[in-house]
């Protein structure tokens, strides 16, 4: 009967975040058909009526789900209130631009005007503001925080700790430390009384048994993969046989992928130093006014294949931040950080100089982010497995900096980047490139490492 409960609950807070990301989306269309209609259509060179109306506002708002789909604008209940409302917001004005260059400019008998569109979008974002922190706080009453267990083996890890950081979603109600002569029946038993399971890195067999069990009873179950569960999961399903088989390749992108990802990187690597290039500058002349020292840094990284090749950073340090050669990572509100450094790296503009390593060839846009040579021996020795991010090139965003933090473990960085290479597409990139511009209004995504983490890896 519980389990039944569950499911109801589970089907109607699908129901209501629909309902409330049909609401929001249908309030900003309506806006654009306004502006629309009164602004924009009588100039156009042969004017649309009723038909060619409602056919522009709905391809405004198919664009518009879209890009909320993708940046996740509309996924109350999963998200904090601050990251909806940029997400949406976001999405709105991607939006916004792609229907004024795609749609309007190419109809029009002459320039019009973006200042209705500014206008809409300035109107929008208000509403996003308000409608999410509504939407929130109405979810989040009809629907109050999960109650978990957690289920660890012989090492907890911060997987629990990481659920606590949102209380508006999760309550973590118990912890318990399970061995192999545990039975997953008489673990499954304990689950009753809440609305979820943690399972954390548990004996194998034991967890397979847990989730089957939970599944059998429909318990939902959070679940810490192991990476050879992201190996799997990317498998290709073969139906030769009578009994499915996944087949798992390690080769890293096929040809016809490298020829089509090289060719995206020149492209958009071209067009992102054309623009860049006035931001490139004035950053360029404050760091050599502040301290007079060199402008860009320079430091040996590995890439595909452990190639090591030199990277090109704006200096955001002071000139002699790594003495003898030693390399420190930086901490939350390192002293060696410049006051413009600090702005550069907020802003992640002291990556820019980047781009020159694209067009040369030793990175790409997405792809993991090539770590320091001795780190690489450091994270190889404690996990073998850290040569697999090398499989591709070393990237400028990727799936771990998107997904990620700056002070994410090594561990954590290695299945992240394996879902990006194990998954790897075309469409996946442009996801990924789309996502970066809503990182860099995140702190999380910049957040230093712990004093005890930086010695730690400084050491190695």
């Amino acid at each position: 009967m519980k389990n039944d409960e569950h499911l109801v609950k589970e089907r109607r807070r699908h129901i209501m975040r629909m309902i409330l990301g049909a609401v929001l989306i249908l309030a900003e269309t309506a806006l654009f058909y306004y502006i629309w209609i009164h602004f924009y259509n009588p100039l156009v060179r042969r004017p649309y009526y009723f038909k060619g109306n409602f056919f522009i506002s709905g391809v405004y708002m198919l664009v518009l789900m879209l890009f909320g789909n993708i940046y996740g604008g509309l996924k109350l209940g999963y998200y904090k209130v601050f990251d909806l409302i940029l997400s949406q917001s976001l999405a709105t004005i991607v939006t916004n631009a792609v229907i004024y260059i795609a749609m309007i400019i190419p109809i029009a008998t002459w320039y019009l005007s973006p200042f209705w569109l500014i206008v809409m979008t300035l109107l929008d974002i208000g509403f996003i503001i308000v409608w999410e922190i509504l939407s929130n706080k109405l979810f989040v009453r009809a629907f109050p925080p999960q109650k978990l267990i957690l289920f660890y083996g012989d090492y907890e890890d911060k997987l629990g700790a990481k659920f606590m950081t949102r209380p508006d979603r999760y309550r973590l109600c118990r912890t318990v430390k399970i061995t192999e002569k545990d039975q997953a029946a008489d673990i499954v038993k304990q689950c009753r009384d809440y609305d979820g399971v943690i399972i954390g890195d548990i004996p194998a067999e034991l967890r397979n048994d847990l989730i089957k069990a939970c599944y059998s009873s429909r318990i939902r179950t959070y679940t810490l993969p192991k990476l050879t569960d992201v190996i799997l999961k990317s498998g290709e399903v073969l139906h030769i046989f009578d009994s499915p088989v996944l087949l798992n390749r390690n080769h890293g992108l096929t040809i016809e992928q490298r020829i089509v990802k090289r060719s995206l990187d020149i492209v958009l690597s071209l067009i992102a130093t054309v623009i860049a290039s006035p931001f490139m500058l004035v950053t360029a002349i404050a760091i050599k006014l502040e301290d007079g020292g060199p402008v860009f840094f320079r430091q040996q990284r590995c890439t595909e294949g452990g190639r090591v090749f030199d990277i090109l950073k704006f200096r955001s340090m002071i000139p002699d931040a790594e003495k003898a050669g030693i390399s420190v990572p930086a901490t939350e509100r390192d002293p060696r950080i410049t006051k413009v450094g600090a702005f550069i790296r907020a802003t992640r503009i002291d990556e820019l100089p980047q781009l020159l390593n694209i067009l040369k060839g030793d990175m790409s846009i997405v792809g993991p982010r090539p770590e320091r040579i001795e780190h690489v021996r450091k994270y190889t020795e404690e996990i073998p497995e850290f040569s697999y991010r090398m499989m591709v090139k070393g990237g400028l965003t990727g799936y771990a900096q998107v997904y990620g933090k700056y002070n994410t473990t090594a561990y954590d960085k290695l299945k992240l980047d394996l879902m990006y290479i194990q998954n790897y597409s075309l469409i996946l990139d442009l996801e990924l490139i789309l996502k970066t511009i809503k990182i860099l209004f995140t702190k999380e995504s910049t957040e230093g490492f712990s004093e005890e983490q930086s010695r730690e890896m400084g050491e190695g």
